[in-house]
């Protein structure tokens, strides 16, 4: 049977930085921050600074109102920009104004499948091409699903990434990988996001297996919090995924109306710095 992911993927812009990191002997820093949060236009000079403060591959948190998968910061977040009247249609707008100016960076969108089906799949996948998204992370679409979103994006040249878990086993590792392309998101903690440290050991072990089923890069997130944290995984996987440590940063920030602060945009990128650095240390 014909593999979708094998279809107009080509080079793309994920293949592309993951294969200039391997050859630089680089690992990635893979930052999640929720669009809209805490409004459009800080948001918007937050992703347009983070390739220079040293993201490899962004992810964008599509808010939606039960994000099931994430713990209380991000759920926090999102809920914060939908308050602050993010859409769907801002989201998409927010990735072009990036493209217009940074052309090489990946930008993955992350979420959750209600808010596409309200929008219409075709429709989100055609002006996600557009806005200059490539990839998508959709949390609670499972491989059974995959002809509702899945082989479509794979089919228009989206990248199709794939979580796998602690409790992913050998039997059920080959299901969740056989539509997968761009990069494995290793899941390096059971239960939501940020509620707890990954143990480096389990992780490691579990990257290796990992890699016995794919020759995909493998980002392991989910509790990493600390530059030295990062480091450590970052010796493990191919690269590291940072979500609720930037976005509780972001919220420290805040006025107590939870509007933007003058700290705000440089508070979070010098986190990103930091958690960047301690990878480059660690390789």
């Amino acid at each position: 049977m014909e593999n979708p992911s094998e279809n107009n993927q080509g080079k793309t812009r994920i293949k592309q930085r993951f294969d200039s990191l391997k050859a630089a002997g680089e690992k990635a820093l893979v930052p999640f921050l929720t669009a809209g949060d805490p409004d459009y236009e800080t948001s918007l000079r937050i992703l347009s600074e983070l390739p220079e403060a040293g993201a490899d591959v962004i992810e964008i948190g599509m808010p939606f109102t039960d994000p099931m998968a994430d713990g209380p910061a991000i759920q926090a977040s999102s809920l914060r920009a939908l308050k602050g009247g993010q859409t769907m249609i801002k989201t998409l707008a927010m990735v072009r104004e990036f493209r217009n100016k940074e052309p090489e960076t990946p930008i993955v969108l992350m979420g959750y499948y209600n808010p596409i089906y309200i929008y219409g799949c075709d429709r989100f996948i055609e002006d996600a091409l557009s806005a200059g998204v490539d990839g998508l992370i959709i949390v609670d679409l499972p491989p059974e699903e995959d002809d509702e979103l899945c082989i479509p994006a794979l089919k228009a040249g989206l990248n199709f990434i794939r979580l796998a878990t602690p409790t992913t086993d050998d039997k059920r590792l080959p299901k969740v990988l056989t539509n997968t392309s761009g990069f494995v998101y290793y899941v390096s903690i059971t239960g939501v996001t940020g509620t707890a440290a990954p143990d480096v050991n389990v992780v490691g072990s579990a990257i290796g297996r990992l890699k016995n089923h794919t020759d995909l890069p493998v980002v392991a997130g989910f509790g990493v919090r600390t530059p030295q944290q990062a480091a450590a995984i970052s010796a493990q996987a191919d690269g590291v995924a940072v979500g609720t440590a930037l976005v509780s940063t972001l919220k420290e920030t805040l006025t107590h109306d939870e509007q933007a602060s003058a700290s705000t945009v440089d508070t979070v990128l010098s986190l990103v710095r930091n958690l960047k650095h301690g990878i480059a240390r660690a390789t």
